[in-house]
């Protein structure tokens, strides 16, 4: 018997039962893979993402990855630059399985019961198997990635999908040249270049179209691609697709869905494991009610944000035309970029920000100058 069951071993799931077992919960994490569990992804952790995680119990050993001061965008030729820094500290680069042993290592002193490497099939909705035995639950948490098994036996899979794209993530042993993630802005997707060591960088490439493969979104990107000519590759690749989805319900009795399997947005926000992070909080608000009403009430609040965000992002993906537009208005007015990074870290809320810099804004993105490029708005 097990208070809770979190399906799904990721940082979310294991931040989550961390949580619990401050509270006093029994809790049994299972997962089919085993430690470290690595993943395609930008591999930064942004400040708010930082401070929820510190909020949850966890204190990660920043000794382990690579700090950065917020974020740079930059035009394919890197000739139109547009910097910020965060408002609220420090945000950290870490390997995927660096950041994994840690957040497994905190739960392993917090008690939490761990199940690696065995598949778990849900029975009812008080009992699963594990490997070969059988575990009583209260409260089951689906924490199984965007492909969850637990949502579609919950019959929670009823969902929008707003946008899909391919990523792919490699890591190049060089020593980081920014103090910042820097999103390369180019013809065929992006490419976020975030430190995660003093000798280590993370490559990670977004494109719309499936068949782009990460070399091919690389070549659009002359600057960078110099940058990493002749450099060893340190990590093995990884794809995975991103998308921005919202499902209809995340909770139905004891039930309930925590991280990507949740509902996802564009890997362009950084803010996946974040949310992960709050939504966390927010179910161990919920169960200590001894209910999931309040996380199904506002589970969908923390989504909103970053899912506008997302779709700001991917219309400067879509239309070159904005895109430069933008970028050169970022480089020209630095205070409305870092406000703006305010926004994307949940220091401001979007409405308000447009409520004051609308106008500001808009006339800037008219204003700008005309692209020399050959892209054009229409693509």
């Amino acid at each position: 018997m097990t208070d809770v069951l979190i399906v799904g071993g990721g940082p979310g799931g294991l931040a989550a039962a961390i949580a619990l077992r401050a509270k006093g919960a029994d809790v049994t994490v299972a997962d089919a893979q085993t430690p470290p569990i690595d993943k395609a992804c930008g591999e930064g952790l942004m400040p708010d993402a930082l401070i929820a995680l510190r909020e949850l119990g966890v204190e990660l050993n920043t000794t382990e990855g690579k700090a950065f001061r917020g974020i740079r965008f930059a035009s394919e030729d890197y000739e139109q630059v547009a910097t910020a820094d965060f408002p609220d500290g420090l945000g950290y680069g870490f390997p995927r399985p660096v950041l994994h042993i840690q957040l497994l290592h905190a739960a392993e002193a917090a008690g939490v019961n761990l199940r690696w490497g065995q598949n778990v099939q849900v029975l009812t909705n008080q009992e699963a198997e594990i490997g070969d035995e059988s575990l009583n639950f209260k409260w089951l948490i689906g924490a199984d990635g965007q492909s969850s098994q637990v949502r579609r036996w919950a019959a929670l899979d009823q969902a929008k999908t707003y946008s899909t794209r391919y990523g792919f993530r490699c890591r190049y042993r060089v020593r980081p040249w920014s103090e910042y993630v820097e999103v390369h802005w180019g013809p065929l997707g992006e490419v976020y270049v975030t430190p995660v060591g003093e000798e280590e960088i993370c490559v990670a490439t977004l494109s719309s179209d499936p068949h782009h493969k990460s070399e091919e979104v690389l070549a659009g990107l002359p600057w960078l691609r110099e940058r990493l000519a002749g450099v060893a590759i340190s990590s093995q690749e990884r794809g995975s697709v991103s998308k921005t989805l919202r499902l209809r319900s995340v909770a139905r009795g004891n039930v309930a869905l925590l991280g990507d399997a949740s509902g996802t947005v564009d890997a362009v926000t950084g803010e996946g494991m974040a949310l992960a992070f709050r939504q966390a909080q927010l179910l161990v608000r919920s169960l200590e009610n001894e209910s999931l009403e309040l996380y199904e009430r506002e589970h969908n609040a923390i989504l909103i944000q970053p899912q506008q965000m997302a779709r700001i992002l991917l219309a400067m993906d879509r239309w070159h035309g904005l895109r430069d537009r933008a970028l050169w208005l970022l480089a020209s007015e630095p205070a409305l970029f870092q406000r703006m990074l305010g926004v994307h870290v949940g220091i401001e809320s979007l409405a308000h920000f447009l409520l004051c810099k609308g106008v500001t804004l808009s006339r800037g993105l008219i204003q700008a100058p005309h692209s020399q490029s050959k892209t054009s708005l229409t693509r």
